[in-house]
C-alpha cells in the first residue's frame, strides 16, 4: 500500500514534530519512494528522524516550483540521498520575487542553491523537463499545467526581477499524481496554476479516472469570491474527491472549504500520514485514513 506521508507543513502534531510556513511530502510506493518538495529546510530533516523516514533512501526528488518554502531542504538533502534523480521544471531556477505589500519592497522568494544549479552534482541525474514524467513506477507529475480556466490566477503579486516589473505567471508549478484502481490522487504545492486547471490536467493525463483524495496547497487566500465559487462548483462537481488541503490555502479558504464539505475534508499537517488502498472493498479507513505517528 502506498503511503503519503507530510514532512513539512505549515502546522504540526505529533511529539516532537515541528511546523513552518513549508511543504514537503514523503511518497512510499512500497518499492519506491520520492521527496517531492523539501519545505524551507529547517524542519524536514528533525520531522524526517522524528517520523521515522530515511531521506537517503529516495529514489526521486521532485520540486514543485521554484519559491523558498519548497526548495529550501534540497541543498541539504540532495548529496545525502545519492541514488535520487532530481526532477524539476526548468523556469523552476529562474530569480523569484514577490511584493511584501501594496508599495512595499521587493521579497526575495527563491534560493540561490536552485538559482545556480548547485544541484548539478558529478554523476547526479537531473530531469529537467516541462513534460509529464514517470519519476518511479507509480508516480507521475503532470508538467507544466496549462491555464484554461478564466478566474484562476497566480494567487498574488510574484515578479520575475527585484524590481517588481515583470510578472512572474510561475509556469514551473507541477504538481504530482498517483492512480491508484479506484481513482487518482494528486499531491500539489501550491497550485500556483490553479487548483482547477491542476485538477482537469490530472484528470486527461490519466485518461478521466475520479479523482480520489487532493492533498496539499491551493493558494486560495487571496481568491476573489467569484473564484471561490467556481472552485467550489468543481469540487461538487467530483463528490468522491477527498480534500486534504494545507500550507497556502489560506484560513478563510479554509474554513470556507469546512463548511462547503465537511464529510469530505481531511486534517493535513506536518506528521499526518495518508494510506492510499489499492482498490478494495470495504477498506475505507484504511483507504483514505489519516494517522499521526
Amino acid at each position: 500500500m502506498t503511503t503519503v506521508t507530510i514532512l513539512a507543513e505549515n502546522l504540526a502534531r505529533g511529539e516532537g514534530i515541528l511546523g513552518e510556513h513549508g511543504l514537503s511530502f514523503w511518497v512510499d510506493t512500497g518499492t519506491h519512494r520520492v521527496l517531492f518538495d523539501t519545505g524551507q529546510g529547517l524542519a524536514l530533516e528533525h520531522n524526517a528522524r522524528r517520523l521515522g523516514v530515511d531521506l537517503t533512501r529516495a529514489d526521486a526528488i521532485v520540486l514543485s516550483h521554484g519559491h523558498f518554502d519548497h526548495v529550501g531542504g534540497l541543498e541539504a538533502v540532495w548529496p545525502k540521498a545519492t541514488k535520487a534523480r532530481l526532477f524539476l521544471h526548468p523556469r523552476a531556477t529562474e530569480p523569484k520575487w514577490s511584493a511584501s505589500g501594496p508599495g512595499g519592497s521587493a521579497r526575495h522568494l527563491s534560493r540561490e542553491y536552485v538559482e545556480q544549479s548547485a544541484f548539478r552534482l558529478p554523476g547526479r541525474e537531473v530531469v529537467v523537463t516541462a513534460e509529464p514524467v514517470e519519476v518511479v513506477p507509480g508516480v507521475f507529475t503532470t508538467g507544466a499545467v496549462p491555464r484554461e480556466t478564466g478566474y484562476e490566477d497566480t494567487g498574488g503579486p510574484f515578479f520575475l526581477d527585484k524590481e517588481l516589473t515583470r510578472p512572474d505567471p510561475i509556469e514551473d508549478e507541477i504538481a504530482l499524481w498517483i492512480p491508484g484502481a479506484d481513482g487518482v490522487t494528486l499531491l500539489s504545492g501550491c497550485a500556483h496554476a490553479g487548483i482547477v486547471n491542476t485538477l482537469r490536467r490530472v484528470e486527461k493525463l490519466s485518461g478521466g479516472k475520479p479523482m480520489k483524495l487532493l492533498v496539499g496547497g491551493l493558494h486560495l487566500e487571496a481568491a476573489s469570491p467569484e473564484r471561490l465559487a467556481r472552485t467550489f462548483d468543481e469540487l461538487r462537481a467530483r463528490p468522491a474527491l477527498r480534500l486534504a488541503f494545507c500550507h497556502c490555502t489560506g484560513p478563510s479558504a479554509g474554513r470556507a472549504l469546512w463548511r462547503e464539505f465537511p464529510d469530505r475534508c481531511l486534517h493535513a499537517h506536518a506528521g499526518a500520514v495518508f494510506a492510499l488502498g489499492d482498490g478494495q472493498r470495504g477498506t475505507r479507513n484504511a483507504e483514505l485514513g489519516t494517522s499521526v505517528r
